[in-house]
């Protein structure tokens, strides 16, 4: 696989406690762009965080270790592919019944080969 040049960024916020169909959102999500043959995806893990859902800190110092750490998930490929995926995303996050943002921004890839 090659890509070069004009992409889009996905952005995926989403919260460590979600789950659809007994599985981690973020996990499904990543295993359907897989599915879906995207170039690729990462997973981020936050720190500390808050959501629109619940203006309450979400840390992992140990003090106030949080089961619901903040997610990130990016993907980035050619526009069309990740304008195909949005759709399937959207009915992620319903069928989950949760919140999140979802965020795309043009990206410009410099060197992405796949032997």
């Amino acid at each position: 696989m090659h890509i070069e040049g004009e992409a889009q960024l996905l952005r995926i916020f989403l919260g460590e406690s979600d789950h659809l169909d007994h599985q981690s959102l973020y996990e499904y999500i990543v295993m359907q762009a897989r599915k879906q043959g995207l170039a690729g995806a990462t997973v981020w893990r936050g720190i500390m965080g808050f959501g629109g859902r619940s203006r309450q800190i979400h840390t992992s110092k140990i003090l106030r270790l949080s089961e619901d750490l903040p997610i990130v998930i990016e993907i980035v490929d050619e526009s069309q592919k990740i304008q195909n995926f949005l759709p399937f995303v959207n009915e992620a996050f319903d069928r989950a019944n949760c919140g999140g943002l979802v965020t795309v921004e043009e990206a410009e890839v410099i060197r992405y080969i796949v032997e």
